[in-house]
């Protein structure tokens, strides 16, 4: 290719960033993801921004990504918004894009991951800022009684535990957690059928099947646990009553390894 060819394939190329975030639950985080978008897509270099969730919350990285890839971008930055950022944040998003990218099997963008917040010579100069308009920042009144507040005891009968263990978040446990809020979300799942409430758990024990999640009153283990197979466990077990074997593990007493 010649020098010619080649500033033209560079002036061509169409980049894009995407914005990341944990989750969000309210209009208010929308609209600032949104705000921010709106303002990385006037910067330099630029020419589309747009934001996805990690954890709970639409559209979700890989959404975002899906939808960035029916245009005509060539480059796709990634830039992390968490402080602080978990050593392991990087390494489990590399591992879900190369993931992502072996699922589909289509051609993708250019992929890049952008240094964290923290390591920005920029941001010792922001918390100036914002300590130097500590005047206009919210007042705390304090509280003169207590009030106490009742709760409903929750009516669900199934419980999905994801675990939130070293290994399992390596392997983009944060991920599923994400893709499982939104199904939950989206089906309404606390209502259908026997009801269905979800949390995140310490180590649930077989590391080396992570990531991995159970599903009570059963107890079914699932391991290497993707978003296809919380799509199959949300439809054909919390929904269908009937074990996905194809994920699931038994406890036999001997050690296994992860099926592919």
């Amino acid at each position: 290719m010649s020098s010619t060819e080649v500033e033209t394939a560079q002036s061509d190329a169409k980049r894009a960033v995407v914005l990341v975030a944990k989750s969000a639950f309210a209009a208010s985080p929308y609209k600032q993801m949104q705000r921010l978008a709106d303002l990385a897509a006037t910067l330099p270099g630029v020419d589309h921004a747009s934001f996805g969730f990690t954890e709970q919350g639409t559209p979700s990285l890989r959404e975002a990504l899906a939808a960035l890839r029916q245009t005509n971008v060539s480059d796709i930055l990634i830039l992390p918004l968490m402080l602080p950022v978990e050593p392991s944040f990087t390494a489990w998003l590399v591992k879900s894009l190369r993931r992502w990218q072996a699922e589909d099997g289509a051609p993708w963008p250019s992929m890049r991951i952008a240094q964290g917040l923290a390591e920005s010579p920029l941001l010792p100069v922001l918390m100036a800022e914002l300590v130097a308009g500590a005047d206009a920042a919210t007042t705390v009144p304090p509280l003169e009684k207590l009030t106490p507040e009742g709760s409903l005891v929750p009516a669900q009968k199934r419980r999905v535990l994801v675990c939130q263990g070293g290994p399992c978040n390596a392997a983009g446990a944060d991920l599923i957690w994400g893709h499982l809020r939104n199904q939950q979300d989206r089906q309404k799942l606390r209502i259908t059928g026997d009801g269905t409430m979800t949390a995140k758990s310490t180590c649930l024990g077989p590391c080396n099947l992570a990531p991995v999640l159970q599903v009570f009153p059963e107890g079914t283990y699932y391991g290497g646990v993707t978003e296809a197979a919380i799509d199959r466990i949300v439809s054909e077990h919390l929904l269908g009553g009937v074990v996905v074997e194809d994920f699931a593990y038994q406890p036999t007493g001997r050690k296994q390894v992860l099926r592919r």
